[in-house]
């Protein structure tokens, strides 16, 4: 059984993957991380909302791309949720030289590894953290990108 995933666009104007891109990239993260039936919630906003979310609930309000929140398998609904910025991988696209599309399926597959229990706090862990990007994105059939990143969580 493949995992329920819902996008939800709180923003308007340019959608750089459909809804269906979206669920085929989440649904290929969730099945490297060993999670393959996490129902998710993907909801694609602006820096600003994101912005306001990561002070919310992180404590922080500089701006990041993506937040993911592990809700449990408890109770009826989704099992995990992202915020993904989709300003925030237009713009860092055009300075990193990679598609907006690729960008915008790296944060959700980072958001999504971030749910199958991959970190990236330490070098160790942000190494294997890269590697499972890659391949992940690799099997989608996004060209590589070897431009130095960091992305939030």
């Amino acid at each position: 059984m493949s995992a329920i995933v819902e996008v939800y666009w709180d923003l308007s104007g340019e959608r750089p993957l459909s809804d269906e891109r979206v669920r085929a990239v989440a649904r290929a993260a969730l099945s490297h991380g060993g999670r393959e039936t996490l129902e998710l919630s993907i909801v694609m906003v602006d820096d600003k909302r994101l912005c306001e979310l990561h002070g919310r609930f992180l404590g922080d309000e500089s701006p990041t791309d993506v937040i993911s929140f592990d809700l449990g398998e408890e109770g009826a609904g989704p099992g995990g949720e992202l915020y993904v910025s989709v300003e925030r991988a237009q713009a860092r696209a055009l300075e990193r030289g990679v598609s907006p599309e690729r960008e915008l399926a790296l944060y959700v597959v980072h958001g999504v590894l971030h749910l199958c229990g991959f970190d990236d706090h330490d070098e160790e862990d942000r190494a294997a953290m890269r590697r499972a990007e890659a391949r992940v994105l690799a099997q989608l059939g996004f060209p590589p990108d070897d431009a130095p990143h960091e992305l939030g969580a």
